[in-house]
């Protein structure tokens, strides 16, 4: 949907946040807020909104600049980030076996990176940059996500986020107002791949840790260029390292999860 609609990443994001947070407003009771947070967790939220957003702009900048495949497949290397990031965010030691299976990550960069036009370079720069927000992002809704219900974290940081890109909206020109395809796909992405989304991811990360969240987003990559090779024909750009390269994050991801099972039945 990020490639069919005809607007900049930036534009792009600022209306699909704009029309999350005008659907979540009735929901949610903004006034009341403050009195039930407090200034401290509307300001770590608000961050986190900041940080989601230049997620999605990167994101979708990615996929402008290169392809679908290419900005789905930088982001499957979220677990590799998460895996360093999240035990310094969590005060916790390093899990070696989590470091090692993003370690085993890099190869496929690699291969990713041999198989696309050297056009495309920008879009895999920036699809790692998206994929290390993301990171970030999940791995501090981790640590506070306990602190209020879902939807009302959705609605604040999506709000400060739309605030935040309204900022930058009168330094981007080309086109601002949505056609009436890009409606539609707009309302899509706001409705259900953002509300419902986030609150589900959100109540997923009280029961794991922000890694093994991160791995789910790791099945776009799979379902993501399936989609893109028969809807959006990325093939033809795409050399065959390139899907040998995928293949190796998959196997990767899909490994820890596996192992991961292996072990813990060990342990019981």
């Amino acid at each position: 949907m990020g490639d069919w609609i005809q607007l900049s990443a930036l534009t792009l994001v600022w209306w699909r946040v704009l029309i999350t947070s005008v659907a979540l407003a009735p929901f949610i009771r903004p006034r009341a807020l403050l009195a039930d947070l407090g200034r401290k967790q509307l300001l770590i939220f608000a961050g986190l909104g900041v940080l989601v957003v230049l997620h999605w702009v990167t994101f979708y900048g990615a996929i402008k600049l290169a392809n679908a495949s290419v900005g789905l497949i930088c982001l499957a290397t979220t677990s590799l980030w998460s895996s360093l990031i999240e035990p310094f965010v969590m005060r916790r030691p390093v899990n070696w076996f989590e470091t090692s299976v993003g370690l085993l990550i890099l190869p496929g960069i690699y291969l990713i990176a041999d198989g696309v036009d050297p056009g495309m370079t920008d879009g895999i720069i920036v699809g790692l940059v998206s994929a290390i927000l993301v990171s970030f992002f999940t791995v501090y809704n981790k640590k506070y996500v306990e602190k209020t219900d879902p939807l009302r974290i959705v609605f604040l940081e999506l709000g400060a986020g739309t605030l935040f890109l309204t900022l930058f909206l009168p330094f981007f020109g080309g086109q601002f107002w949505p056609s009436p395809v890009d409606w539609m796909w707009l309302v899509i992405l706001a409705l259900l791949c953002t509300i419902f989304t986030n609150w589900l991811f959100l109540r997923a990360l009280r029961e794991l840790s922000a890694f093994a969240a991160n791995l789910t987003v790791n099945l776009e990559a799979v379902y993501g260029i399936l989609l893109a090779y028969f809807l959006l024909d990325d093939a033809k750009e795409l050399e065959p390292t390139f899907y040998v390269g995928t293949a190796v994050i998959i196997v990767a991801v899909f490994g820890y999860a596996i192992a991961k099972r292996v072990l813990r039945g060990r342990a019981k």
